[in-house]
């Protein structure tokens, strides 16, 4: 009797399934983890070989294996091992999170076999192999095992990246509907793929998308399958400064941590400005050398894009490789097939994402600002890129260095504890000082007039009161550069008719539409929907509006009454930054000192270093503070921090205006003092007292059913009361389910529920009681989310 092997199925139906080996090939040709083509029902999969000499069940015949799809195996024991642990955490079928993992053109058996061996076919796709004749298949066997016949992705079933290539407002007439819709769409995603545009879109979204390349407007990036890397002593390596005393301190602390077998965890807790980034490369430096592989890694590409270039101008040799999920999907492919080949020193610089390549030798492992949300997977797969951090560190024996000016409080209290060891650098690189910061009472600083234009004696520029404008008017005048912090995206954010006395709302969420002057639309920030604007209010038909509240847009709009006319002003947010490249190219400007004064989101407030910049305005501290999200005030204390520290870090010192209209709130001294000691006390009572994280562990089980269902709120009420039942035996509380506060997205109607346990398998039982309960239910979607970041 054959051997069998079980597969793990990286496509629905995702199960493990056994399999006999085909009489041409052994067992010795499928190792575990390698990838494979097997029968489904009428259907050709791809699988991963999950156990080699599997049981064979009793009473079954069993469907040989179709081809290998490489003769080394894409996943070691120990990637397989992250696999069966994500799995476990999700309580989800292996084959699932293969599927997540795995770029695309790695888990299709839209593939082809091509052949250099006379007398043999050229090019085979899958399905034509599978019905070759035994004698054939064996001769094919042996033309494969020497190495004569190679696998490569079927062209048809490449999946390019479609992106924006110009900024709006675009030349596109107002009647091109389905143009605009395409335009609207990849300016809200982002890069995004072909079948996820015509997935959302349906058919004849690739006329409409070849149409607006021609226009310039759109791009494809298939990337290239042969794209190669730099090579190898290519480049000089520049002259890193030296390290100053406390660095040279922290680098003795934790180099001999680079030679603990079972790895182990560091929170390099360093002011803005104290040169972590140098640090990062002297380790680097350190890890090469024992001949293992680094992973340097940052929460949003343009930060990420900076790690990349200093690893660059340092290591040269080394070919530091960028890794994203903005990349296309051939480069995608490309950087995880050679991740698995490699063995050699190599430093992998990008996002989150980089954390899931199966690098085999990791030797030490970076989290730059590892207190931003970012870090955090959300949809798909949601998945905390620390802990998976921390998993890959013990397992391969590697130091993890969490670096932060203002670390997250849950990682705070483990250094606290002795749980992360912690290391400080507490001075600037130089000997400057922190910035002083200021506080600015909004309150009473002045309001516009009835009459049209007409300002009162002390009133403010827009969101500007005349304190931060004139400061912001000298900064310019003196020839420094200043930046200012508005954590708002759009021109405004509501639009009220002043013929029905209504806010414009989106019909599929019932929230109000933002308004986005470059792009002439009205844009719904969570569902997407763009309507043009003018257009006539949907209730009553009205042409009069009266934009309300203030958007890092009209922002930058404000700043042409407070400076001269050659001062030049750039924005950074996420509408702007759609295009990574044109987040780099912003960020490039201003350094060059193109630009005097940078406007924009949080994106502007960690990671950069600008020596010129003396002055930094947060034209209103008390943006997200109220949120319903127990995070809200450490996320708030990090944003100010963190955008305060780009002040002073040259030569000249820096001032800080945050402007607020509750200065005398305890939380603003704390912040004035840069004392992060302080907040964390104050908010870890606060967390105490509530019973948050660290104190707990968090679940939020979220449900949603479309409007127009009928017995969706049954479900949720049966939910929750089989839920309420599995949590009392187990200690865990129960909150809900209740509408979030988001109810409505997308035509959803929302419900949360929070679980409050002290350990997580306790979590997993009583959110799998609930979902027994919904056993059959077709329209109600029902996912966990362990220790939540997006409470809305």
């Amino acid at each position: 009797m054959t051997a069998a092997i079980a597969v793990a199925l990286t496509a629905p139906p995702y199960s493990i399934l056994t399999y006999a080996l085909p009489p041409h090939f052994g067992l010795t040709d499928f190792p575990v983890g390698l990838r494979l083509i097997v029968p489904v029902a009428g259907w050709l999969r791809t699988g991963v070989v999950w156990e080699q000499d599997a049981p064979r069940p009793a009473g079954v015949t069993l469907r040989p294996v179709v081809w290998p799809l490489e003769r080394a195996p894409l996943c070691d024991a120990a990637y397989l091992q992250l696999v069966n642990t994500l799995a476990s955490r999700h309580m989800a079928p292996p084959g699932r999170i293969l599927g997540t993992l795995l770029p695309r053109g790695l888990r299709t058996a839209k593939v082809v076999f091509e052949n250099d061996e006379a007398g043999l076919p050229r090019l085979l796709t899958a399905q034509a192999l599978s019905r070759k004749s035994p004698d054939e298949q064996a001769q094919l066997a042996t033309a494969w095992r020497a190495g004569a016949m190679r696998c490569r992705l079927d062209a048809a079933a490449r999946d390019p990246l479609c992106s924006l290539a110009a900024d709006p407002p675009w030349p596109v007439r107002p009647g091109a509907a389905k143009q605009l819709a395409v335009l609207d769409l990849l300016c809200d995603l982002g890069p995004t793929s072909l079948s996820d545009l015509k997935k959302r879109l349906g058919p004849g979204t690739l006329p409409i998308l070849r149409r607006l390349a021609s226009l310039e407007l759109v791009r494809f990036d298939e990337g290239e399958a042969t794209c190669p890397l730099p090579e190898p002593g290519s480049g000089q390596a520049s002259e890193m400064p030296p390290l100053t005393a406390e660095q040279a301190a922290a680098l003795a602390t934790l180099a001999p941590v680079l030679d603990q077998p079972d790895g182990a965890a560091r929170l390099v807790y360093g002011v803005t400005g104290s040169g972590k980034t140098r640090l990062y490369m002297e380790l680097t430096r350190l890890t090469l050398a024992k001949g293992r592989q680094v992973l340097l890694l940052a929460p949003e590409v343009a930060l990420a894009a900076k790690l990349h270039r200093a690893a660059l101008r340092a290591f040269p040799e080394a070919c530091p490789v960028l890794s994203h999920g903005y990349q296309p999907p051939a480069v995608r492919e490309q950087a995880f097939a050679r991740a698995a080949a490699a063995d050699a020193p190599a430093i992998v610089a990008g996002t989150r994402s980089a954390l899931l390549l199966p690098l085999r030798n990791i030797g030490l492992i970076v989290l730059d600002e590892e207190h931003d949300g970012a870090f955090k997977q959300e949809d798909r797969l949601p998945y905390q890129a620390k802990e998976v951090a921390f998993f890959r560190a013990n397992q391969s024996g590697a130091l993890l260095v969490l670096g932060s000016a203002t670390p997250d409080v849950k990682t705070y209290y483990a250094a606290k504890a002795g749980h992360v060891p912690m290391v400080r650098l507490a001075h600037r690189v130089g000997g400057g000082g922190l910035p002083a910061i200021e506080l600015v009472d909004m309150r009473g600083a002045g309001k516009l007039t009835a009459v049209a234009g007409k300002r009162e004696t002390g009133d403010r520029t827009g969101v500007l009161t005349d304190l931060a404008a004139a400061a912001l008017a000298e900064t310019v005048a003196a020839g420094d550069q200043a930046m200012i912090l508005l954590n708002r995206r759009g021109y405004a954010p509501l639009l009220f008719c002043l013929d029905c006395e209504a806010p414009v709302r989106c019909p599929r969420c019932e929230l109000s539409l933002t308004f986005h002057k470059d792009r002439e639309r009205l844009v719904c920030h969570y569902c997407g929907l763009a309507r043009p604007h003018p257009s006539p209010c949907p209730i009553c038909g009205g042409a009069s509006f009266l934009p309300m509240g203030v958007g890092s847009e009209l922002l930058e709009e404000q700043l042409s009454g407070v400076l001269p006319a050659t001062a030049r002003v750039a924005r950074l947010d996420r509408d702007v930054a759609r295009r990574p490249e044109r987040a780099e190219a912003i960020l490039a400007e201003f350094a060059s000192g193109q630009a005097q004064v940078l406007v924009g989101t949080q994106m502007l407030s960690k990671g950069h270093h600008f020596p010129d910049v003396t002055l930094v305005i947060a034209a209103d501290a008390d943006l997200g503070r109220n949120l319903p999200d127990y995070r809200a005030s450490e996320r708030t204390f990090q944003l100010l921090t963190q955008v305060a520290g780009r002040a002073g870090r040259g030569e000249r010192p820096g001032r800080v205006l945050i402007q607020t209209r509750m200065p005398d709130d305890p939380f603003f001294a704390h912040v004035v003092r840069s004392d992060f000691e302080g907040f964390y006390e104050l908010e870890l009572s606060r967390r105490r007292r509530l019973c948050y994280p660290p104190f707990t562990r968090l679940g939020l089980a979220r449900l949603s059913f479309p409007r127009e269902v009928e017995d969706g709120f049954g479900l949720v009420a049966a939910v929750g009361e089989a839920m309420r039942l599995a949590a009392a035996p187990l200690g865990v509380r129960v909150l809900g389910p209740a509408p979030a506060p988001l109810a409505l997205v997308a035509g959803r109607r929302r419900f949360h529920c929070l679980l409050k346990s002290p350990d997580w398998p306790a979590v997993r039982q009583v959110f799998a009681a609930g979902r027994q309960a919904l056993a059959g239910a077709a329209n109600i979607r029902f996912v966990l989310d362990l220790d939540p970041v997006d409470m809305l």
